[in-house]
């Protein structure tokens, strides 16, 4: 089975993507996105977070939240702001963040790949939120946001690629945090779907979850609705495919919320433990195998010390951390669930770990050093799991611009 299908897209029309584009659903909480939907009836975010819609205060997981999410892309796609391309296609999108481009490759892949292990992840789903991306879903009868999935380079893919590049796009612009997004749509992609024929992995950089929750929903269909001859669109779901060397991997940093010993005492357990540089004037880790520690005032450097455990993934810097300072320190042995520990992703920058320190939302702020995207593979293709909240991509993919419906 092929592992690219073009599809169908609904869409907007030039002149309202860039009104119509928003971020994707999971880096935003509902107070931001009801801010940056405000005065903005076709933002995506009226879709993917339609709680915005309903009285401050409502679950997000209530059933009128579906509901209305539902109701609102209806609503966008018998308007005049949206079409839906006549024919399957598929489409390059380059996103442009600073000097940073990566350019990808914009269809359907199939859930039986992802089913399969062609499809490779690396992260543990949380199953409340499969549960509510899958119910989206079915409520909408759409995949709304495309996952982001990326492939070992290959030249003949890059060249095909940079073809399409040279027309004129089909989107243009430049969203609300500077970076630039581009689409083209293919024109006869026959040679494209024949040229990923030679990749036999894809591996999950950004999406767990809607990966997840497309095929917990593909199974809810199947039973429902028996396809009746070749593949059904709900077997299926958006992605767009980048080449390894092209992604940019951020380094996801920690908070902890409290420490149950004065700074200078958890300064002196650590260095009973490994190496630790006091009150350094840059804040950033060096190299792998290092942290920096920003706490009552000032950033100290610790380097990790290597894993007694034995696979690649205990290899990894968040690995290393929780194994010689959450743990056996901080008391926090699991880091997916413990109320004491957060999470911040690296495009936030150092200056807003510091910030959450100073205002006394947490006691310490641990800065990380960015997992490589070998890291990534190596312990994907030895069917392990990372830690959570190991990677953050970016830029992040737009939500809104191309949607795979299956009505």
């Amino acid at each position: 089975m092929s592992l690219l299908y073009p599809f169908r897209a609904v869409r907007p029309v030039p002149e309202k993507a860039a009104e119509v584009a928003s971020p994707p659903y999971d880096v935003i909480n509902t107070e931001e996105a009801r801010h940056l939907a405000a005065g903005k009836p076709w933002s995506f975010l009226h879709v993917i977070r339609p709680e915005i819609d309903l009285p401050e205060g409502t679950d997000e997981h209530d059933d009128a939240v579906y509901a209305r999410g539902a109701e609102n892309l209806r609503r966008f796609r018998e308007s005049a702001v949206f079409v839906q391309d006549p024919e399957p296609a598929l489409y390059v999108y380059r996103q442009q963040m600073g000097d940073h481009v990566q350019t990808g490759v914009f269809g359907c892949v199939p859930v039986a790949a992802y089913e399969d292990g062609r499809i490779v992840r690396h992260e543990k789903t949380r199953p409340d939120k499969e549960a509510d991306r899958t119910r989206h879903i079915l409520e909408q009868r759409a995949h709304a946001e495309p996952v982001m999935l990326t492939y070992p380079d290959q030249p003949a893919i890059d060249e095909l690629v940079a073809r399409v590049t040279e027309g004129a796009p089909l989107y243009d612009f430049v969203a609300d945090d500077g970076v630039r997004h581009t689409v083209w749509k293919v024109e006869g992609p026959s040679e494209l779907l024949e040229a990923f024929r030679a990749v036999e992995r894809l591996y999950v950089a950004d999406g767990h979850h809607r990966c997840a929750a497309a095929a917990r929903a593909a199974a809810v269909l199947r039973e429902q609705e028996p396809p009746q001859e070749g593949l059904a669109e709900y077997e299926i779901f958006p992605a767009v495919l980048f080449p390894m060397s092209q992604l940019q991997i951020l380094p996801y940093h920690r908070v902890v919320r409290r420490l149950s010993m004065s700074p200078e005492e958890f300064l002196r357990a650590l260095e009973a433990r490994m190496k630790v540089e006091r009150n350094v004037s840059d804040p950033t880790p060096p190299a792998k195998g290092t942290v920096t520690l920003y706490l009552d005032g000032g950033w100290h450097r610790v380097e990790l010390p290597p894993t007694r455990r034995g696979t690649v993934a205990d290899q990894l810097d968040v690995a290393r951390l929780n194994e010689h300072i959450l743990e056996p320190v901080l008391g926090i042995t699991d880091p997916r669930t413990d109320p004491n520990l957060d999470f911040v992703g690296g495009i936030r920058g150092l200056g807003a770990l510091k910030e959450m320190v100073d205002r006394g939302e947490a006691a310490l702020a641990i800065a990380m050093y960015p997992t490589r995207i070998e890291e990534l593979v190596a312990v994907s293709d030895a069917g392990l799991l990372m830690p959570p909240k190991s990677t953050w991509f970016e830029p992040k993919l737009r939500s809104g611009l191309l949607i795979h419906v299956f009505d």
